[in-house]
């Protein structure tokens, strides 16, 4: 048998002299696959973060890891160094906490192979073309930027950057929530297929149990910080009944939105959401799905098209008429981390609208903790900045900072992607909750059909920027949407 890659033995992860990781004990062999589960907060990202050396200054580790033959424990930035890329790779919940906006994504992975195979440049651009290639992402898209990919792009990008320097040992926190589940699959076999290949091991923190069950040789169950027996889960909910006689809330027609270089993204797209009702918009990553929602959100004006609500139309309004719509027609975006301003605590992110609004009230403050509550967040978060958080609680506060301004319509890209099973449907309970007490309306944007049928009431199917199957969310059987 293979000398253990990684030995970890009564990990202790205190933040600020709290402690958040307790008497952790794995190991990972080389070529195996180690499922990291647990709820959000169990302490799985720190645990990752401990193994790779960024936990935040003010954190203090305890027991012994050791990575092929170094200590991490005690470990300075000149052992990293030379782990980094070579030994290990990394891929991020959140892409855009290492792509460089300034920078094209292949000069970004080319640099990662310069400095760490020392290659010349023209060698390091092929070997990035080549990494690009190895997880789907075309050479003739290679030099666009970060904010011209979508979520799964970027990712897929991310992952190509892990690993172009062959690694010994990846560590992919949350690394497919943003994509499809046809991508997934594709990137997780991907990054199986080159575990095989190179004896690479892979520790990969998630919370699809399906994801445990399809490509994890060994699990290793989180709660609170400490090692439990894991026991998978599954849950299938009914499909909801179609709202009778509908009247409209939100009407698309014929929209089209165009983007220099790449192409048409989103072509001839129409449909409606009425009061009450939620539409789920699904399909495969670059479809067009955030498109359309950028568009109805008139966040990315259309080329064509209309985009009606409540009898107005958005897409001529500007200045003022157009910021007296927009606290009915809230956004709950599909990054949780980019989403959020670093420089404000998750109390004052959810109470700056009601204060931009000029709705701010000595009743105010009950409000955003009553909001807290309701979406799962205890009340000591409020004081935390989103670097403090994890992917699932900033989500959380970006769906509380949305519903504070009482919307009329909710366009939800993606919200429950970074939230564990269990607080991923105590999120949808409150959404559907709020929605047959209010009335909201939902465009609901999403890649997993299980999640669908339980939540909206009808499901739409994008591919290649446009609709080609519609219905009531019990009915739809596209491949697409599998």
């Amino acid at each position: 048998m293979s000398e253990t890659l990684l030995t970890v033995k009564e990990l202790g992860v205190a933040i600020g002299g709290a402690e958040a990781v307790r008497e952790l004990t794995f190991r990972i062999e080389p070529g195996e696959t180690l499922a990291v589960v647990g709820e959000s907060g169990a302490g799985k990202s720190l645990t990752a973060k401990a193994i790779l050396g960024l936990l935040p200054q003010r954190s203090a580790v305890t027991g012994s890891m050791e990575l092929d033959g170094h200590q991490l424990v005690g470990a300075g930035r000149s052992v990293y160094r030379r782990l980094w890329g070579r030994t290990l790779g990394y891929v991020p919940q959140d892409a855009l906490t290492v792509l460089s906006p300034v920078h094209t994504v292949a000069e970004q992975l080319a640099s990662s192979a310069g400095l760490v195979q020392g290659l010349d440049r023209r060698s390091a651009r092929r070997a990035a073309l080549a990494a690009l290639e190895s997880v789907g992402i075309a050479a003739e898209r290679a030099d666009a930027y970060p904010h011209e990919f979508s979520g799964g792009m970027r990712q897929r990008a991310v992952i190509a950057m892990a690993t172009i320097n062959g690694p010994k040992l990846i560590v992919a926190d949350e690394p497919t929530t943003a994509l499809d589940p046809r991508i997934q699959a594709q990137v997780l076999e991907l990054l199986g297929s080159m575990c095989e290949q190179t004896g690479a091991a892979l520790m990969l923190v998630t919370h699809d149990h399906d994801v445990v069950k399809a490509y994890a040789d060994r699990v290793l169950a989180m709660r609170r910080g400490r090692q439990i027996p894991y026991v998978p889960e599954d849950a299938d909910r009914p499909a909801r009944t179609p709202v009778a006689d509908p009247a409209p809330l939100l009407s698309v027609r014929d929209l089209t939105v165009d983007y220099a270089g790449t192409g048409r993204a989103v072509d001839g797209v129409s449909f409606d959401i009425a009061e009450g009702e939620t539409l789920a918009l699904i399909g495969e990553s670059g479809c067009g799905k955030s498109s359309t929602a950028s568009a109805v959100l008139q966040l990315r004006r259309p080329e064509s098209g209309s985009v009606v609500f409540e009898g107005q139309e958005l897409t001529r309004m500007t200045g003022a008429a157009l910021r007296a719509v927009r606290p009915a027609i809230q956004p709950v975006l599909q990054d949780p981390y980019g989403s959020l301003s670093p420089r404000l605590t998750a109390g004052r992110a959810v109470a700056e609208p009601l204060r931009i609004q000029g709705r701010w009230n000595e009743d105010s403050p009950a409000r955003i903790a009553e909001l807290f509550d309701r979406v799962g967040l205890a009340p000591e978060l409020a004081d935390r900045y989103p670097h403090e958080l994890s992917g699932g609680q900033c989500q959380r506060v970006n769906i509380a900072r949305a519903l504070v301004c009482e919307p009329r319509l909710l366009v939800l890209d993606e919200p429950t992607s970074a939230l564990d099973p269990s607080l991923r449907q105590g999120i949808l309970d409150l959404l559907r909750g709020l929605q047959e007490r209010l009335g909201h309306g939902y465009l609901f944007i999403c890649h997993d059909l299980s999640l669908v049928r339980g939540f909206a009431h009808r499901v739409a199917v994008m591919r290649e920027g446009r609709i080609v199957e519609t219905g009531p969310a019990s009915q739809v059987r596209s491949p697409v949407a599998r």
